[in-house]
C-alpha cells in the first residue's frame, strides 16, 4: 500500500488519463491475488499465535485483540475496496469510460489510505502494545 500511495501514484500522475487508468488497471490486477494471499496468511498465522502462542483469546494481551479488530476490520475494508470499486474501475476501464474509472480509481485511493493508516497503527500496537495496553 506504501509503495502505491507513495511512489506509484505520484509517479503516474503526469500521464494521460487513459494510460495512467489502464496503468492502474493492470498494476491492481497483478497485486490483489497477492493481497488475498496475505490476508489469508495474516490471518491464519495471527489466530495460530492466539492459540498456539498465547493459548488462547483469554490469554492474549489486550494490545493482541486491538490488533485483531484493527485487522479485521482492514479486511473487511480490503474486501469493500476489491469487490466494488476495483470491479467499476475495470468496467470503466475496459469500455473505456475514463471519467468514471478516474472516479473509481480515488475511491481506491481513499480506501488505500484508510487502511494505510491502519496498518501502519497495528504496528505501533504490534511494536509497543505489551508495555501500555
Amino acid at each position: 500500500m506504501f509503495f502505491a500511495y507513495m511512489v506509484l501514484r505520484p509517479s503516474a500522475g503526469p500521464l494521460e488519463a487513459p494510460l495512467r487508468l489502464k496503468l492502474w488497471e493492470r498494476v491492481f490486477s497483478r497485486f490483489f491475488p497477492w493481497v488475498w494471499t496475505s490476508v489469508a496468511a495474516l490471518l491464519a498465522s495471527g489466530l495460530g499465535m492466539i492459540f498456539w502462542g498465547y493459548g488462547g483469546f483469554a490469554a492474549a494481551g489486550t494490545y493482541v485483540h486491538v490488533m485483531l479488530g484493527i485487522g479485521l476490520l482492514m479486511m473487511a475494508i480490503y474486501a469493500h475496496l476489491y469487490f466494488v470499486p476495483w470491479r467499476r474501475l475495470r468496467r470503466a476501464v475496459a469500455a473505456a469510460n475514463w471519467a468514471e474509472a478516474g472516479v473509481q480509481l480515488g475511491v481506491i485511493r481513499r480506501i488505500v489510505a484508510v487502511n494505510l493508516t491502519l496498518g501502519l497503527i497495528t504496528v505501533a500496537i504490534g511494536a509497543s502494545g505489551r508495555f501500555w495496553l
